[in-house]
Parts: structure tokens; C-alpha cells; sequence
């Protein structure tokens, strides 16, 4: 901030133009008061679509998702800052597909940095030891009702936040702060109008009509919060999503007409995401895994978790290429969970040399979860 001009609104300009230095693409300002939607996010708890997320249930999450002072007493004010990571317009020819937003480096380390430096350099500006707290979904904040009480765009049908210039493929990080600062103004207007093409095109149907999810049915909770298996019926309609997914996303019109690709080169593919196969995540050791991913959100999966995903990816590709790293998968793997799904895929391609691998496995299966898969399999 300049030191010729400590007051509050001045300090609000230096923050929002030191964001943009700092490699965000979005800043605002609001209050740490209660967000306005509190009573919907508890009547989802109570409904349960938070699936096996039991820690967003617990009395202190609730609590200070009303009010952040619980998480920093001292806090007058939240800066939301926002990072653009929508993908170059490109036909994706993977066979599997990871969502945009996990193609590079985690962001939860990435953005969480770049805001602490932020938050330090505001403290050299000013003198002053601020109070400040830095999060990205990784803390009990109800951080899309932050960011459109911050001015920063309005809660899209899909649940997404959606500004007006970037679209929604935009990941949010508040910066809790011991500072009275003028508010910016809640984005008021409601920019979906009765555009539904999310809701048609969501391939579990697990959009309601409040504007939230049901988790357990949505293809980004199944691939990676999820440690138990896929329901069978809902199996075939992950289709390629490795981890993640982003078909609500890339049905928007905001995202399709105004989005712009991100220069940042924290979200550049890596290589071995820029086009993964399922094949080459069926037999992965956790060795190989914890190498192959170091700082990815991939790892939020774990190695059998993402192992399940390509199974079943490669299920619903149905290739007799897979066959082999299926089956092996089938048979040497040490997790029931990716065995019970690699001979649902084995079912799914029902070739010949498929069906060899379920019989030689269900001769020496023990585990009567995965037996029962085999034996649907053969059926």
C-alpha cells in the first residue's frame, strides 16, 4: 500500500492490483458475515448429498462456514481472489480424460503460495503484523457465496461460480484478514436465464434444482472422493472422466462464448496427462505412483482409487487392447476394490480372451465382493 495513503479504500486498490501481480486473475472484497444460502448448504447436510464427506458435517465446519471468526477471531474483512484455468479450445482426443484443472500442478499448494506472498508483502507495505489467514477448498468456507458476495460473479445452475468475462473454470482463494476494508458490491444479476444445458447434459443427473449436487452421483465425487466403489448403475455413464470431470462446464455458453484460454503455466498439462491412457494407470506400484504424481491433484485419488477410474474407463472404452493390463489387474492386484472393477471392464469388452481371465480369476478369488463381480461378468 502506499504509505502516503493508509486508508482503508487505498488498501483495498494496492490488494486487488497486487493480486494481479501476484498471478490472479479476479479480486474482490466482502465481509466475514454469514453467507445469505447458509440454510440450503445445512439442508443439504441433512439430506446427505455430501456423500462419505463427513467432515463438511461436523459442528465446527458448520459453524464457521456462518462465520469465519471462528477460523480467524481478528478477521473484519475477506479477500476472494480468483485464477483462470480454462484449457486452450481443442478436440481431445484421449482416450482418457483428467478435468482441466488437475492437468498441471495442485493448485491448493500453487494458489495458497501465491496468496501468502501477497498477504506478506502487505504486511512489509503497511509495517503492521496483519492478521491473515489464507484458504482454497481446503477450509470450512462457503467460498462461491463469498466470491459473489464479493462482486466476483453469480452461482451458475451447475453450482459453479460464473464471471461474466472468464466463465466458470476459475478456482477461488480467500485471504482472511485483521482489516476493516471496504466491501465490494454482491454481483446481483442472475446470468443463466433458462439456459438448463448443464442439467441435460450431466451425464448422472446429479444437478438439483436448488443450484447444489448430489455428490454421490456426480462423476468429480465418484473419481475422487469416493474410496468405496462406482455403483454399478452409475458405471457406464463416467465414461472416459479418468479424474474429475467437466461436462457441465464445457456446456455452458459463458465458457464457450467468453472464456479465454489461461496463460498460466501453473496449469499447463504435463505430459502425462495431456493424453493418459487407462492402460498405463492399471498397474502402477505406489511407488510408481507417488512418482509419477508428485505434486498433482491426481494424488487425491490414491493409487487404487485411480486405478478403479481406469478400469472402469476402460470398461466403457471396451478395447481388447486393454484386455491383458485389465486382467492382469485382475489377478495381481493386492486391492479387492480395483479387482472387483477390472472384471467389471473384462464383462464389459466379453471377448474370448476376457472371459479367460474372468475364469482363471474366479478359480482363485477369496474375496466374495470380487467374486461376485467376476461371477456377474461371466453372466
Amino acid at each position: 500500500m502506499h504509505p502516503r495513503d493508509p486508508s482503508p479504500a487505498a488498501t483495498a486498490r494496492w490488494l486487488k492490483e497486487a493480486a494481479l501481480r501476484h498471478g490472479f486473475d479476479l479480486a474482490g472484497i466482502t465481509t466475514p458475515d454469514p453467507p445469505p444460502h447458509l440454510d440450503v448448504y445445512a439442508a443439504w447436510l441433512r439430506a446427505g448429498r455430501h456423500g462419505e464427506m463427513g467432515y463438511l458435517a461436523t459442528e465446527r465446519a458448520l459453524a464457521a462456514r456462518a462465520d469465519a471468526r471462528i477460523l480467524l477471531p481478528q478477521c473484519r474483512s475477506i479477500l476472494v481472489l480468483g485464477a483462470n484455468y480454462a484449457p486452450r479450445r481443442e478436440p481431445d482426443r484421449s482416450p482418457a480424460r483428467v478435468a482441466a484443472y488437475a492437468r498441471g500442478d495442485d493448485y491448493h499448494k500453487t494458489l495458497v503460495d501465491r496468496a501468502r506472498a501477497l498477504l506478506d508483502d502487505l504486511r512489509s507495505s503497511s509495517g503492521a503484523e496483519i492478521a491473515g489467514r489464507v484458504y482454497t477448498d481446503s477450509g470450512p468456507l462457503l467460498e462461491r457465496e463469498l466470491a459473489q458476495r464479493a462482486g466476483l460473479g453469480w452461482i451458475g445452475r451447475n453450482s459453479c461460480l460464473i464471471h461474466p468475462r472468464l466463465g466458470s473454470m476459475i478456482l477461488l482463494v480467500e485471504v482472511l484478514l485483521g482489516l476493516d476494508l471496504p466491501a465490494d458490491e454482491p454481483f446481483a444479476a442472475d446470468r443463466c436465464g433458462a439456459c438448463r444445458r448443464c442439467l441435460e447434459a450431466c451425464p448422472t443427473g446429479c444437478i438439483l434444482p436448488d443450484r447444489t449436487l448430489d455428490a454421490a452421483r456426480c462423476i468429480s465425487y465418484l473419481t475422487i472422493e469416493g474410496r468405496a466403489a462406482i455403483p454399478g448403475a452409475l458405471r457406464g455413464s463416467v465414461g472416459e472422466w479418468l479424474f474429475g470431470c467437466d461436462v457441465c462446464q464445457s456446456v455452458c455458453p459463458w465458457n464457450a462464448r467468453f472464456s479465454r484460454p489461461t496463460s498460466d503455466p501453473a496449469f499447463t498439462p504435463r505430459p502425462i496427462l495431456a493424453a493418459p491412457d487407462p492402460g498405463d494407470w492399471l498397474s502402477l506400484s505406489q511407488e510408481e505412483f507417488s512418482a509419477r504424481l508428485r505434486g498433482s491433484p491426481l494424488k487425491r485419488a490414491r493409487r487404487a482409487g485411480l486405478a478403479r477410474n481406469a478400469a472402469v474407463v476402460a470398461g466403457n472404452l471396451r478395447r481388447p487392447a486393454d484386455v491383458s493390463a485389465l486382467g492382469h489387474a485382475l489377478t495381481e492386484d493386492l486391492s479387492p476394490l480395483v479387482r472387483a472393477h477390472a472384471a467389471w471392464a473384462l464383462g464389459r469388452i466379453g471377448d474370448e480372451p476376457a472371459r479367460r481371465w474372468l475364469r482363471q480369476a474366479l478359480a482363485l478369488e477369496l474375496e466374495t465382493g470380487v467374486r461376485a463381480e467376476i461371477d456377474a461378468a461371466l453372466s
